[in-house]
């Protein structure tokens, strides 16, 4: 009887640590865990111990709260100016409520790949092919409203979505690498051109800088030479006036040396010139002598009339001597 009693306590004991380890529930740091009460949610556990009623309450879901990456496999999509292009991407998101996680979408992970699937078809779709190519932020931002508005009531916040690789068929790139060729080679033809161009314009300005400098300088020269002209001709004109005062005084010595001293200035220049190898003087030695007694006779009367000048005093002329 004694030993039945002490098996009853043994057992119970044993009921109640099972039920004890029941109860008591730890949780993951990065996890959340639903409780259900007869099938029924009640309340999240948080990361640390936890207790539950045994045999009342049971676990639901095991949900990682922190934030996972999904990745988008490649499919083909077709673009608004009907280009046919393969690409993939990849998904943050992170679970942010635990129940509605769990109790609002079966397959969390599988939903949210199929709306960023069939969104990225449509957000793509939506765009030429230049435009798919080039604007891919566009595109990932596009994505991220859709498809975190649509995530919403899951408790899931999508952070960002990326698209990863587009690859346009190999016709289509054989296309656009002829095409970047050609405006390549167009760019280049432009710039030539109008490098050509600026080079003519600065070629055209330095023959017009060259030809007004070019004119100025004759227009110089011009007004030199007749600066020149005017006043050799005052000189002759002064000369021929100051010869017709001698005539008129009759100083033909002064006439004689003028017109020997333009002989012989004639006969230089007909010795000088270089069209001349022989030159015959048809003249008599003696014209010539004659032209030089004249310029001595002139020489004479000038060093006459310098004596004579000073003997004339300022009141009169000197009475003779002797008288």
């Amino acid at each position: 009887m004694e030993f039945g009693g002490s098996l009853v306590v043994i057992v119970l004991l044993a009921i109640v640590i099972a039920l004890i380890l029941l109860g008591v529930r730890s949780v993951s740091q990065g996890e959340e865990w639903t409780v259900e009460r007869f099938g029924r949610y009640t309340r999240t556990l948080s990361p640390g111990l936890n207790l539950i009623i045994p045999l009342v309450d049971k676990i639901g879901a095991r949900l990682n709260m922190m934030e996972q990456v999904l990745d988008v496999p490649s499919q083909e999509v077709i673009t608004r100016d009907n280009a046919m292009v393969t690409a993939d991407g990849v998904v943050f998101y992170q679970v942010l409520d635990a129940a509605r996680a769990a109790y609002e979408v079966s397959d969390l992970r599988n939903a949210i790949l199929n709306l960023t699937m069939t969104n990225t078809r449509t957000v793509m779709g939506s765009l030429d092919l230049d435009d798919v190519l080039s604007k891919r932020d566009v595109i990932n931002t596009r994505l991220l409203v859709v498809v975190d508005e649509a995530t919403q009531p899951w408790g899931v916040k999508v952070t960002r979505i990326e698209i990863k690789d587009i690859r346009p068929p190999a016709d289509l790139v054989n296309s656009m690498a002829r095409q970047m060729k050609a405006e390549r080679e167009k760019r280049a033809a432009v710039l030539e051109a109008e490098g050509l161009r600026a080079a003519a314009i600065l070629r055209a300005e330095g023959m017009k800088q060259a030809a007004v400098l070019e004119a100025e300088g004759r227009r110089d020269a011009a007004m030199r030479d007749a600066e020149a002209r005017e006043r050799l001709a005052q000189a002759e004109a002064e000369a021929t006036r100051m010869l017709s005062d001698a005539i008129e005084k009759g100083g033909l010595q002064a006439t004689n040396y003028f017109i020997a001293q333009k002989y012989i200035e004639a006969f230089g220049k007909f010795a000088t010139s270089p069209n001349q190898k022989t030159l015959i003087l048809p003249m008599e030695a003696t014209a010539a002598m004659g032209s030089l007694a004249g310029i001595a006779e002139l020489a004479r009367e000038a060093f006459a009339q310098g004596r004579a000048a000073p003997t004339t005093a300022p009141w009169g002329p000197r009475p003779p001597e002797g008288g």
